[in-house]
């Protein structure tokens, strides 16, 4: 148990790292550029607006991000009780096939495995939807999984990939305006 609350809180220190830079940024550029550097109002004022439009879109990404839960198979993927029992029992793997067969002939899946069998996802005990993976840090089966992103602390999978290229589209968009417009300062 010691071990799995030290992984989970140092899950969260890249997150933190990415807040304090921000911090430090937001910090920078507000007071540091726009309060004490710049003499020229409209300029602060132009600065400013657009600053924090890039600035609260990209916070607001990042947080959904963060905090939106991967998605996971629904219900109708989990084995029926005596379903599983027979499948723990067995010990072939064809007989175990049969089962999930069975178990899935109603299901909406098309990708099977190269031998044609079907996936089945021993951790979480489920018949694994199309596009489906095991995260093995969330410890959870995510449908669409891309990856699981340790910038975020989250898997970037169906619920929250829209926000995850949000994200990343308004980072940039972030980092070229306060690039662009400190440079002129150094």
């Amino acid at each position: 148990h010691v071990l799995k609350c030290c992984q989970k809180v140092l899950a969260w220190v890249p997150v933190a790292f990415i807040a304090l830079v921000v911090a430090w940024s937001y910090y920078a550029y507000v007071v540091e550029l726009c309060v004490f550097t710049i003499s020229s109002t409209a300029e602060k004022v132009v600065y400013l607006v657009v600053f924090h439009l890039s600035f609260v879109m990209f916070v607001w990404s990042y947080g959904k991000t963060i905090f939106t839960s991967p998605a996971t198979p629904s219900n109708e993927f989990c084995l029926s009780k005596a379903d599983k029992e027979q499948y723990e029992k067995e010990e072939r793997p064809e007989s175990q096939q049969e089962i999930l067969r069975r178990a899935a002939k109603d299901l909406p899946i098309y990708t099977t495995t190269a031998s044609r069998a079907i996936r089945y996802c021993d951790r979480c005990q489920l018949i694994k939807p199309d596009r489906c993976h095991h995260c093995s840090a969330c410890d959870v089966c995510v449908l669409k999984m891309d990856h699981h992103c340790p910038w975020v602390n989250n898997c970037v999978g169906f619920s929250n990939y829209k926000f995850f290229l949000l994200f990343l589209m308004y980072s940039l968009l972030y980092c070229l305006f306060v690039a662009a417009t400190v440079l002129q300062y150094f």
